[in-house]
């Protein structure tokens, strides 16, 4: 599965995402019928992955969803912790960052 950078195409919902959300960067990919939001926020990283056409296959949103984890730290975050949310085409997986505790 390809997945292709379309955010220059989509500079109003990034726009919006930015300014309403704790976002502080949002990027709009495509994978044939799959539209992928990948958002990184503070305490947190987002995908969104939306079909309009079909239901979204188990396999496609693991494939995503290792692709990414493979761009961010290991220690960045708990596999156990991610979550996520199914319902009618669109996934939602949620990847919580780690907070380092001060002492």
């Amino acid at each position: 599965m390809k997945l292709v950078n379309v955010t220059n195409s989509h500079s109003r919902l990034v726009k919006q995402q930015l300014e309403s959300t704790d976002a502080e960067m949002v990027k709009v990919y495509t994978a044939g019928s799959i539209s992928v939001v990948y958002t990184e926020a503070p305490n947190h990283n987002e995908l969104l992955l939306v079909n309009n056409k079909r239901a979204i296959r188990t396999s496609e949103v693991n494939e995503i969803k290792n692709r990414f984890l493979k761009k961010l730290s290991p220690d960045s975050y708990n596999k156990e912790d991610i979550t996520e949310i199914e319902n009618d085409g669109i996934v939602e997986i949620s990847i919580p960052k780690l907070i380092e505790k001060t002492q």
